[in-house]
């Protein structure tokens, strides 16, 4: 894994000249509509690209865009798109191909040595291959030839928990329950997926609050908020599409705070490109109407601050807690409240980051709210202590009634397009019993009970040589998980390693003795099968459920549906399974069937997807009927969350995050655009003030060290410091360059989740 330090980090190879200063512009705005055009004309797309853009986001006669679930339009807008879902679409679309006569010019220790980007760009994957070991290359293999593999290997193993079982977010409903299905008929519930490094926590976190792993809102409740607090969000680059909303609830005069260490662009103005009047009159709408930069992982003790101003003005006014709600609906709210009484202001500032006029400021906007909705991501799911942080967020939501009724209740902003779907649909390495049961009852299994592997489980197992064989539907697997070279000596002790893929990517050159890329289908391509066009589903993050049917011809005639090579690996591997695997694959409707039979708020899924815009799961705890034991909301009592407070005065605690450019572990170029960055990815944003202490200049070249639980280090060498707005103690850069200095025992003991967003370092001017 081990490369020479770029300028360009793991995006393209440059000698162009680096630079950072303030972006000024509205988020979105003319800045998107360029970068958009220069997108399309380097994939050479400019009839095919405008085209496919008109048709992304439209359930039925159109296809689902493989970015983010922000939820579609539900009025039909004409061009429901965003920057970078067009980066993702234009990307998938690409001209360029990789098949047999690509590996053929190339052995996989060349290979190793490009850039990421120039992987991702050598184009579509066409063919399956299988890696020779002889010749250091991926050469043909039949596709008959690569599911016998498969089957063989997994029979051979000695217990079906020796394979684990990687998902990507971009996988359909369908193809997460026919996925899970084949484990646990197989035999194991080793389910990693991208979720356990994203909203682990968000899912654990709601469940032991108000017995559901989801957010209660949908778009509607976002637009009758009085009152938003969106923490850890930078929306402008994650989820384009809320810029939308957020300017709407501002119009309407709501409160849209904004809890970020980093003040983005997102949290200012926006104009949306397809507000062509406002586009033509350079016409800004604001995003926000207050920013609150708190210290990495001091959104717990906001929230606890808000809590304080609303128990000390119930003292005197009755309506400042929901008491009938209270009374009737939850539980442990004098304990609750004798903890946030305890919780002095002097510790509540030092944990947040924040003055106490600024937290009780918050608290007034909370109190004279109305209707109040609290919307996390990754800033905040990425810590240490995130289930007690958002199980705070949950507190505060059930003092005044913020939860069963329009205009409030928790959203956890989901990254990929359908990770919550996927465990919506049984992709969970410790599901809950009603599931198995259910699959048990309709499919005739007896899946298993034990708790299978997550993310980290997976890799310390493939590392200890107890897990043999990994297969991953999507993702690139080595880059997006923690402590990139540990990961990857774990995936080459492998017996097996299989990747189902679009495009080329680090994982397929950190592989297993035997290896296998197996090629599928986009989300924007054709899927014909035996009766005829599928189409596949997928689950926003506001638990909307719409069909997706690709437009495009796929870009090779040898390319299988992610269905087609689940079922047939299923088959291979279980040669006397009485589940119809072929007729999962000759029409996709045999799976909804079956889905509807199994899995809750399903029934009559066929028929639910005929509406133009598909239809919502049923979610108890919005009509107030918690799923927990006592049958109520529960009120947590953590303490006082202090985590990403480093151990030693001298660490700073970075956040790893994306760049504008960027999507997951694809990077379109070295460019940071909202953040006035330009030619450069090896970089650390660091406060002026710590940068001063540490006798280092603005743009100069420094050395970063990670100091993780288990005393070990790690280090980042030669990368440059930009002076820029974080809080005193912080920084920040990008992963996934920067996933190297999270160590494999950097993980939450509260949910398994990698701590990107506290990682303890030194920063030291380079060479010394």
């Amino acid at each position: 894994m081990a490369r020479q330090p770029r300028q360009g980090g793991y995006g393209p190879v440059t000698d162009r000249d680096w630079s950072q200063q303030p972006y000024r512009h509205p988020a979105a705005a003319w800045g998107a509509a360029l970068s958009v055009g220069k997108v399309i004309a380097r994939q050479r797309l400019p009839i095919a690209g405008p085209k496919a853009l008109v048709q992304m986001n439209h359930p039925i006669r159109g296809y689902d865009c493989p970015g983010c679930a922000w939820p579609d339009d539900q009025d039909g807008l004409l061009l429901d798109i965003c920057e970078n879902g067009i980066k993702h679409v234009t990307w998938e679309m690409t001209h360029k191909r990789v098949g047999p006569w690509f590996f053929a010019a190339h052995t996989v220790t060349e290979l190793a040595q490009w850039t990421d980007f120039e992987l991702e760009d050598a184009g579509r994957l066409t063919d399956p291959m299988v890696y020779d070991a002889e010749l250091d290359r991926y050469v043909p293999i039949s596709w008959d030839a690569a599911f016998a593999l498969i089957g063989e290997e997994l029979r051979g193993l000695p217990t079906p928990d020796a394979a684990t079982f990687y998902t990507s977010g971009r996988l359909s409903n369908e193809s997460s329950y026919i996925y899970q299905l084949f484990m646990r008929e197989f035999g194991t519930n080793n389910m990693p997926d991208c979720s356990n490094m994203c909203h682990e926590a968000s899912g654990r976190a709601l469940t032991a609050s108000i017995g559901t792993g989801k957010g209660t809102t949908d778009v509607q409740d976002w637009a009758e908020a009085d009152l938003l607090f969106l923490l850890g969000v930078n929306a402008a680059s994650n989820a384009p599409r809320m810029l939308t909303t957020l300017a709407a609830m501002v119009r309407s005069g709501a409160q849209v705070v904004h809890v970020n260490p980093l003040v983005e662009v997102a949290s200012t103005k926006t104009i949306v490109p397809h507000d062509f009047l406002d586009m033509a009159l350079f016409r800004s709408s604001q995003t926000g109407s207050l920013d609150l930069q708190v210290a990495p992982g001091g959104d717990m003790a906001l929230m606890r601050a808000i809590a304080k101003v609303v128990f000390e003005a119930a003292d005197t006014d009755p309506t400042a807690l929901d008491r009938e709600f209270l009374a009737e609906h939850t539980v442990g709210l004098e304990e609750y409240r004798a903890l946030v009484q305890a919780t002095g202001w002097d510790e509540l500032v030092a944990a947040s980051g924040l003055g106490e006029a600024q937290l009780r400021q918050a608290g007034e906007l909370y109190l004279r709210a109305g209707r109040t909705i609290v919307s996390w991501c990754l800033g905040v799911a990425q810590h240490e202590h995130a289930v007690d942080m958002i199980r705070e967020f949950m507190n505060v939501l059930l003092l005044r009634g913020n939860i069963g009724r329009p205009g409030a209740g928790p959203a956890p902003v989901r990254g990929h397009s359908n990770v919550q779907g996927n465990r919506t649909c049984g992709i969970n390495h410790h599901s809950p019993a009603a599931l198995l049961d259910a699959l048990d009852a309709h499919h005739g299994i007896t899946a298993p009970r034990t708790p299978g592997l997550d993310t980290v489980g997976s890799i310390e197992a493939m590392h200890r040589g107890d897990v043999a064989v990994f297969i991953a539907l999507g993702g690139n697997f080595v880059l997006a998980a923690p402590d990139t070279d540990y990961t990857a000596e774990a995936l080459s002790r492998c017996a097996l390693t299989v990747q189902v893929s679009t495009k080329l990517n680090r994982s397929h050159l950190v592989h297993g003795r035997k290896a296998l890329i197996l090629p599928c289908l986009g989300r924007t391509e054709i899927d014909i099968q035996r009766d005829g066009p599928q189409g596949q589903t997928v689950e926003d993050a506001m638990s909307m459920v719409h069909v997706s049917y690709g437009k495009k011809k796929p870009a090779s005639e040898a390319l299988l549906s992610e269905p087609e090579i689940i079922a047939r690996m299923a088959r291979a591997t279980l040669p006397d399974s009485t589940t119809p695997w072929e007729e999962y694959v000759a029409n996709y409707d045999r799976i909804r069937d079956d889905m509807a039979v199994v899995l809750p708020g399903f029934a009559g899924f066929n028929d639910l997807i005929k509406n133009p815009t598909g239809f919502r799961i049923p979610q108890p705890a919005r009509e107030r009927v918690f799923a927990t034991a006592s049958g109520r909301a529960q009120f947590s009592h953590a303490p006082l969350a202090t985590a990403a407070h480093p151990p030693e005065p001298d660490m700073l605690v970075l956040q790893t995050m994306r760049s504008h450019d960027q999507w997951n572990t694809t990077i379109y170029s070295n460019n940071d655009r909202y953040r006035g960055v330009k030619n450069i990815r090896e970089l650390i944003f660091l406060n002026p003030a710590d940068m001063a202490a540490r006798g280092i200049a603005d743009g100069a070249l420094v050395d970063i060290v990670s100091t993780s639980k288990d005393g070990s280090q790690r280090a980042l060498r030669s990368y440059r410091a930009i002076a820029y707005d974080t809080p005193k103690g912080s920084a920040a850069g990008y992963m996934p360059e920067m996933n190297v200095l999270i160590g494999h025992s950097d993980y939450s003991a509260q949910s398994d989740q990698p701590l990107a967003k506290s990682i303890h370092i030194r920063v030291t001017p380079a060479g010394q």
